[in-house]
């Protein structure tokens, strides 16, 4: 029986040399992958009370929206700038070499609702934490954060990382970068 990880190919020197890349499309691309993803992200919510799914743009869309569905939750799309129709709130945050701003839909989470965050990989961590932010601006609270991979060596939930104290909980964790 194949496990989650046998689903991840890895690509060497991908996208520059040096870089060992964990590929998820290997999930995307096999029915019972997908489902035994979605099954293991599912599994990892007994017990958490929680009203609504956000994904962030664009792979936490491919994770979320299949839970939301699951248990009967409304999804919120969080999306780059200048991507949703509605009035919005947004959070800018830094990258490597610059900034990015995410939004999501200034009505999507009313105060004291509870989120469960999704998205596919943690690095750094930073935009999930920006996503984390403009829900709590919206006066809701995170019930839990969810990723299919982890990359440890950034160090996003280590002390000074920047999901640090916050409920993450990852399917998948590699050493390193």
């Amino acid at each position: 029986m194949k496990t989650l990880r046998d689903y991840i190919h890895e690509i060497p020197d991908f996208p520059a040399p040096g870089i060992l890349f964990r590929d998820i499309t290997g999930i995307l691309d096999s029915g019972a992958g997908f489902s035994l993803c979605c099954s293991d992200l599912a599994d990892s919510l007994k017990g958490i009370d929680f009203d609504l799914v956000a994904g962030v743009e664009s792979r936490g869309f491919i994770f979320g929206a299949p839970l939301a569905e699951r248990f009967r939750k409304p999804f919120i799309p969080v999306r780059k700038k200048g991507k949703l129709p509605r009035k919005t709130i947004s959070e800018t945050y830094s990258l490597e070499y610059g900034e990015a701003t995410i939004e999501m839909h200034e009505d999507a989470v009313k105060p004291g609702q509870k989120v469960v965050m999704v998205d596919d990989l943690l690095a750094t961590g930073g935009t999930m934490a920006a996503a984390c932010k403009l829900v709590e601006r919206l006066g809701g609270q995170i019930a839990k954060i969810l990723f299919v991979v982890e990359l440890e060596g950034f160090g996003a939930r280590g002390p000074g990382g920047n999901l640090a104290g916050r409920p993450v909980t990852t399917l998948l964790r590699y050493p390193g970068k």
